[in-house]
């Protein structure tokens, strides 16, 4: 996963579930840094991690497995 990076919120602090925002990034303290665009603007969120779940909008990219494991 790439840090800026693209994902959705789901957080029932702020009644997100979905929202669109980009992870800035993840904090010792305890909070995802996240910009979210409201109406136009850019509006900067620190969510604790306890209460936030949130998934990157572009999956993982498969790897190329063309070796063999030799047991």
């Amino acid at each position: 996963m790439e840090i800026p990076g693209k994902v959705s919120v789901y957080c029932p602090l702020i009644d997100a579930k979905g929202t669109a925002a980009t992870l800035v990034s993840i904090s010792a303290n305890g909070h995802y840094h996240v910009e979210v665009q409201i109406k136009g603007r850019v509006h900067v969120m620190f969510l604790p991690i306890a209460g936030t779940a949130l998934y990157f909008a572009e999956p993982e990219p498969i790897p190329d497995v063309e070796f063999e494991i030799e047991r």
